[in-house]
């Protein structure tokens, strides 16, 4: 099992960018995919982002956030990041970080399971 903490989030202007970074240990964590979710306020969580294993060659993004947030690894440092740009208000949710064992990049929170404790985003207008 590997155990997983976010960091990175904070308060931002709408327009502005924040760097979240989820960090693993306790297992082999290229044989990991993560995912990025995030939740807020009276909402469901949400799917956010998604890397593949190993190299990390397959991304996926949910529409709300293409062409803004990027996902990416750094195995060297057991880390995977969330660059989130051009943020806006209703980007403003707590985001967590997920993985799960094996090549399927997973859209579905059911599918991982493995959480870190979660990071608050908040953008403001």
């Amino acid at each position: 099992q590997v155990q997983l903490v976010e960091s990175g989030g904070g308060s931002v202007q709408s327009g502005g960018s924040l760097r979240l970074s989820c960090a693993a240990s306790g297992g082999t964590f290229s044989h990991y995919a993560v995912g990025w979710f995030r939740q807020a306020p009276g909402k469901e969580r949400e799917f956010v982002a998604v890397i593949s294993w190993r190299d990390g060659i397959y991304t996926n993004y949910a529409d709300s956030v293409k062409g803004r947030f990027t996902i990416s690894r750094d195995n060297a440092k057991n880390t995977v990041y969330l660059q989130m740009n051009s943020l806006k208000p209703e980007d403003t949710a707590v985001y967590y970080c997920a993985a799960r064992a094996g090549s399927y990049a997973s859209l579905l929170m059911g599918e991982y399971g493995n959480w870190g404790q979660g990071t608050q985003v908040t953008v403001s207008s």
